[in-house]
């Protein structure tokens, strides 16, 4: 039954407007609604509800949405061009971009939204 659905991904925010900004007018999501509970933005056929917490959240150390791309390099070119910084981690081969490229091929950027909720592209070698 939920394999089927579709998946509404959940960022969580302090600041609806910022938040707003950020995923409509960097990332280019589509926007759908801001209401007491959440911003809803649609990215391709997912929609997702940033939504609005407390004032003692603190965001996760770690990915919490990613998005599967074709050509990493040019996304996150793209990301750069629009003011989107990648993290660029010690462990991370190419500094300028910020990728990270597996030992089995697999690349990942990380990126973070103004809430610091850390999000991802990645190019899989074998697409599953």
């Amino acid at each position: 039954m939920l394999a089927s659905s579709k998946i509404v991904g959940i960022v969580p925010t302090l600041d609806s407007k910022r938040a707003r900004e950020f995923y409509e007018g960097k990332l280019g999501f589509e926007f759908i609604s801001d209401d007491p509970f959440a911003l809803v933005v649609r990215a391709g056929d997912t929609k997702i509800r940033v939504s609005k917490v407390p004032k003692d959240f603190t965001p996760l150390p770690f990915t919490i949405l990613g998005w599967e791309v074709q050509n990493i390099e040019a996304v996150a070119a793209w990301l750069k061009g629009r003011g989107v910084t990648c993290e660029k981690y010690p462990f991370v081969q190419d500094q300028e971009l910020g990728i990270w490229t597996a030992p089995g091929g697999d690349k990942v950027a990380w990126f973070k939204d103004p809430d610091g909720n850390v999000l991802s592209v990645a190019q899989h070698v074998l697409n599953t």
